[in-house]
């Protein structure tokens, strides 16, 4: 049996005739095994160009694209769980719900989960009400605006919803969904955020460019990431933000590194102080990055300290290169 690409008329990706082959050999590994390499293999596309994502962001009951390029190995299963909710599927859709789910491969009496992986199904925003979804204030974006080609500036079609159970979910090996609830609402619950994946993968080009020039990424926080209309206007210090931040497109997130955890930016590039020529360490290696990955160009400005913070960097996918010196919250 052949499994094809979707879209495709007859090609055979080598992960999926490996499988294939594998599952016909009468000297063929264990089903255990099988799986295993399945999705390995399979999965990888949906690892980002850093190779550090754990999650896909996607709209319920919409194919799961880039995890896999083909439909399942012949006899296999997708199924999904969240809780005590569970779908199953021959093909790779996503759950027709919202929610966060882990993905595993069966075939067979035997399954294989994708370790270290989710699927993220949006709420849609359909189901916003006088700018609020439950108890959660959101907002509303302010009317679309034609903008760059590529740049958009639509309202959100869906939302992730972040509980205190799923909070700690990582988004890939640096990032958890925690880390892009807006500052505001702390006793409400669910919550409801936006995330492009893409700002991820940047974020970890990022800190994979840092290591290789002597520096230890694993203190990196997000001093803001996404941020609700309603409080890019007003919430903490709306000074230097713009109205139309990507910070409410979910695009956008300001970073520190912070090793010895006193909250601040640490000392980057050990002059002995802490100012905004550490936030510009952290640039050379997204101009860096971009070079590299012009898919992933977008926005970086340095800001120096406040009394509210220390210094930082604003890291965008807005589309296209812009860079500036800021002050206040980006």
């Amino acid at each position: 049996a052949r499994a094809r690409a979707a879209g495709d008329t007859g090609a055979v990706t080598p992960a999926t005739a490996n499988i294939a082959s594998a599952l016909t050999e009468g000297a063929a590994p264990s089903v255990a095994y099988l799986t295993g390499a399945a999705l390995a293999a399979l999965a990888s596309p949906a690892r980002g160009e850093s190779g550090k994502l754990r999650a896909r962001i996607q709209q319920p009951g919409t194919p799961i694209a880039p995890i896999l390029a083909d439909t399942l190995p012949p006899g296999a299963v997708a199924e999904f769980s969240s809780g005590a909710a569970a779908e199953s599927t021959s093909k790779l859709v996503a759950p027709p719900r919202p929610g966060t789910w882990s993905l595993a491969l069966k075939i067979g009496n035997a399954i294989k989960p994708l370790a270290d992986f989710s699927v993220i199904t949006l709420r849609p925003a359909t189901e916003k009400r006088a700018g609020r979804l439950g108890l959660y204030y959101i907002g509303n974006w302010p009317a679309a605006r034609k903008g760059r080609p590529g740049v958009s500036y639509d309202p959100p079609t869906g939302f992730i919803e972040v509980t205190p159970q799923n909070q700690n979910t990582q988004l890939s090996d640096h990032f958890k969904l925690k880390d892009f609830l807006p500052h505001d609402q702390q006793n409400v619950w669910p919550k409801y955020i936006v995330v492009d994946i893409k700002l991820i993968d940047k974020d970890e080009l990022v800190l994979q460019d840092l290591k290789e020039h002597g520096i230890n990424p694993n203190g990196v926080r997000v001093l803001s990431g996404f941020r609700t209309p309603q409080y890019n206007a007003g919430g903490g210090d709306p000074r230097g933000r713009a109205a139309l931040s990507r910070h409410m497109y979910g695009d956008a997130n300001d970073i520190f590194i912070d090793n010895d955890g006193d909250g601040q930016m640490d000392d980057l590039n050990h002059d002995g102080r802490v100012n905004i020529a550490d936030a510009k360490v952290i640039l050379d290696a997204v101009n860096r990055v971009e070079r590299a990955h012009p898919s992933l160009i977008g926005g970086c400005g340095i800001y120096s300290a406040t009394s509210a913070h220390g210094p930082f960097t604003h890291i965008d996918t807005r589309g296209y290169p812009a860079r500036w010196i800021g002050t206040g919250d980006s």
